[in-house]
């Protein structure tokens, strides 16, 4: 819509210097260059959408919100990826809280196991899906710029994955329940 391209152009123009502030104020490590860098990155993206996003109410809102998942996309992307043995028992103990409750924070090595079983049970495409999301700390658009794949498609599969995995767990929970 060129409305929607005429008030993002007006609202970059008039609040670009404040856009980079808010940059700044949110990532501590950053730079000028960097915070500009982002900044620049989401208008690019919400002009090359502009046409095809329905009539945007709150421009403000919209493009604040636009440059704070940008904002935590890299902040993801500046993980380390590297974990010792205690930081993986955490990890599968926050995934497992997915399924299981937070009800005390620790999980019985029985239901670990057995989300490990789960997972493994699960189509290549979704392992490794959930694999490099919640274990590895991957952002879908770092795994997509090394597949190929879309990010949508990653998204996707990812809750496709969480689907089958929570259903499966439940049948094997009324399984056991039974015996």
């Amino acid at each position: 819509m060129k409305e929607n391209y005429n008030n993002l152009t007006a609202f970059f123009n008039e609040e670009y210097h404040s856009l980079r502030g808010y940059v700044q104020s949110r990532i501590k490590d950053t730079s000028e260059r960097d915070a500009e860098d982002i900044v620049q990155d989401v208008a690019l993206r919400l002009f090359s959408k502009a046409d095809d996003i329905p009539s945007i109410n709150n421009v403000a809102a919209f493009v604040y919100n636009s440059i704070r998942n940008r904002i935590i996309d890299v902040r993801r992307t500046k993980k380390e990826r590297a974990y010792d043995a205690e930081d993986i028992d955490t990890k599968w103990a926050e995934f497992a809280e997915l399924f299981y409750g937070d009800a005390d924070n620790s999980y019985p090595e029985n239901l670990i196991n057995e989300l490990k079983r789960a997972i493994q049970k699960l189509k290549p495409d979704y392992q490794n899906i959930i694999i490099a999301i919640d274990f590895e700390g991957y952002s879908y658009r770092e795994i997509s710029e090394r597949t190929g794949i879309s990010q949508g498609t990653l998204m996707s599969r990812r809750h496709r994955a969480m689907s089958v995995l929570a259903k499966n767990l439940e049948l094997e929970k009324n399984k056991n329940n039974k015996e």
